[in-house]
């Protein structure tokens, strides 16, 4: 589970519970992509992780089905966390997105499948035991600064 840092600098939080259910969701794409070897899946899930690291995570288009279908029905108080480690995470997940379109338009699908393996891993774990690969190695990455 992500450590929480809110510098006075920048405190820009999100509700924590968003990425996990963004997470269910991109497990569900990657999977399919995965099994498919399908380019366009993986050219629309590398434009959700595109509008999460430019823009922010609770800017995409599974973001805005949990803000406006599944938030409204939680009962429990909302937790938040900063949004850069999301933020982070969805840079990395852009990274192996595009590694896996360039496996897949060169005709080397063993790029592709390891990329989209990789992406799928750390999906999964968040998705599943709420573990944000991406956001653990941005807070690692604050500690070695």
């Amino acid at each position: 589970m992500p450590t929480i840092i809110i510098s006075k600098k920048y405190s820009q939080v999100i509700d924590a519970r968003g990425p996990r259910f963004g997470a269910v969701l991109t497990t569900a794409v990657l999977a399919t992509a995965l099994a498919t070897s399908n380019l366009w899946v993986i050219v629309a899930q590398a434009i959700v992780f595109a509008i999460g690291a430019i823009r922010g995570p609770q800017f995409t288009p599974f973001a805005l089905i949990f803000k406006n279908v599944v938030k409204p029905r939680l009962k429990t108080a909302v937790i938040t966390e900063d949004i850069r480690p999301p933020q982070f995470a969805q840079s990395v997940g852009l990274l192996f997105a595009l590694t896996a379109i360039v496996g897949s338009l060169t005709g080397i699908s063993a790029i592709f499948v390891i990329a989209v393996s990789f992406a799928l891993a750390a999906a999964f774990l968040n998705a599943a035991f709420n573990f944000c690969l991406g956001c653990e190695v941005y807070l690692l990455i604050l500690r070695l600064r």
